[in-house]
């Protein structure tokens, strides 16, 4: 293996243990390589990318800015060793505002000293967030999103609205306002170890306006944050700029507004193609939540863009969400459930106590580890631990197997009821993503069944 050989290489002596981490969004591919020191090993996909992170990383530590260290890199640039900050990131301590506070400090100082001397020239793939990059974003939404709502909408009218918006932040990018954007910033990807905070995620970042990163971080769908918390991190942020530059924090609260509208339109354009089209369940969930910040936004005041007041709220009301309610049926109604053994198995509404309860917990537990444990089985985090260690899949395939024969049976004899319950610990994380899955696998392959989703401990009920 290339990182053994390179771990070899950097610390003259083998690994004890390399183990996978969590997988990222990206194709990046993570490993806690055991041994003295134990180290983080990174295989990239793209040589650039990684000269970017590696380039930017080197010279934030020179500037005295938190990020991991760059230990080895192989020869042919795709790998590479960091320092290994632990598995603690911002995203599960979303209630402790000193850390919050203390995170927007430490954003203004890499804004302001960070960018002082770093070469845009290895920035990946572009090196400026001009109007071309934000048309790109702002037409991701419009094909991803927008066009799957089935909200008619004038296109010269909106195209509009994207080239002020577009032009707007070009001139904030090449302006004065102009600093190294790490364009991905959120909680996520901020480490905290010892009470300290390191930024881990910096290889796409590009000269823009530094309002981008505030929103990105304060709008991310899932941080919850309120308006009051938003103005409060706005102003900590502000404080710490003012040390570099003249900073109206109300005038740039208007800007992170901005911003976050073109960051929330740019996230729905990810969750329409990843969810609407490739059917990922975390990105079909996280659609309320964006929805609900783009509704916050527009109540707040986006700026001038007329025809999107207009058009947005339009496709808020389309896209969000009613209560359903259950009506009769004739045909077959499967009822898929994930809950908690600590609360009791599912009563069968229908009285015929037919179906199945699959029991999760031979599986490893999310909720064992402090990352997870305020995440559920929709959550792309959760997901991606339970398809990394393969356990999972196999238990599906199995489950899949006997719901089909009893969904192909009842069909054929006419039966109008099925059950079929997913049971963990805390009805959280294992038994989620099971029951999220084969309702969707159910779904599916019999179009002529009505599909009734609980996620009963999370309060979530869904008719596919």
């Amino acid at each position: 293996m290339e990182l053994q050989e390179l771990y070899i290489k950097y610390a003259g002596t083998a690994p004890s243990k390399i183990e996978p981490l969590t997988p990222a969004g990206s194709g990046r591919r993570y490993f806690r390589i055991h041994g003295e020191p134990t180290v983080v090993g990174v295989k990239g996909t793209d040589v650039k990318e990684n000269e970017a992170f590696i380039s930017h990383s080197r010279h934030f530590r020179d500037c005295g800015l938190p990020v991991p260290e760059v230990l080895a890199v192989s020869d042919d640039g795709m790998d590479y060793l960091v320092s290994d900050l632990g598995d603690r990131s911002l995203f599960g301590m979303r209630d402790d505002m000193d850390l919050l506070e203390k995170t927007m400090r430490m954003l203004a100082r890499f804004h302001y000293t960070g960018s002082e001397g770093i070469d845009y020239s290895v920035c990946f793939p572009v090196a400026v967030f001009d109007r071309c990059a934000v048309m790109w974003d702002l037409n991701y939404f419009k094909y991803s999103f927008l066009n799957t709502s089935g909200v008619p909408y004038m296109e010269p009218l909106l195209e509009a609205d994207f080239v002020k918006l577009a032009k707007a932040v070009e001139d904030r990018s090449l302006g004065e306002g102009g600093v190294f954007m790490l364009r991905d910033f959120q909680s996520r990807n901020v480490m905290v170890k010892d009470g300290e905070v390191y930024f881990i995620d910096f290889q796409g970042g590009r000269r823009g306006p530094a309002s981008y990163d505030l929103a990105s971080f304060l709008w991310q769908a899932k941080a919850g944050f309120t308006p009051r918390q938003r103005d409060r991190l706005i102003e900590a942020y502000a404080d710490e700029a003012n040390r570099y530059i003249s900073v109206d924090p109300d005038l740039l609260k208007r800007e992170v507004r901005e911003m976050a509208l073109i960051r929330t339109l740019q996230v729905l354009g990810a969750y329409g193609l990843r969810g609407k089209f490739e059917r990922k369940p975390h990105f079909l969930q996280s659609i309320p939540m964006a929805l609900a910040n783009l509704k916050s936004l527009l109540e707040e005041g986006i700026g001038d863009y007329p025809y999107l007041k207009e058009l947005l709220p339009r496709m808020i009301d389309a896209c969000s969400p009613t209560t359903e309610v259950e009506e009769a049926y004739d045909g077959l109604t499967v009822r898929v459930t994930s809950f908690s053994y600590k609360k009791g198995i599912p009563e069968d509404p229908s009285g015929n106590g037919g179906g199945y309860v699959f029991d999760c917990r031979a599986m490893d537990n999310p909720g064992r580890y402090e990352e997870y444990k305020r995440l559920t089985g929709l959550d792309r985090e959760v997901i991606e631990f339970l398809e990394a260690r393969g356990e999972i899949s196999g238990f599906l395939d199995a489950c899949y197997a006997l719901a089909d024969r009893a969904v192909e049976n009842y069909l054929e004899r006419g039966f109008t009821s099925l059950a079929v319950n997913f049971g963990c610990t805390g009805g959280q994380h294992r038994s989620v993503y099971s029951a999220q899955h084969t309702a969707e696998h159910i779904k599916s392959k019999f179009p002529q069944v009505r599909v009734i989703l609980q996620h009963r401990e999370q309060g979530i009920r869904r008719v596919l």
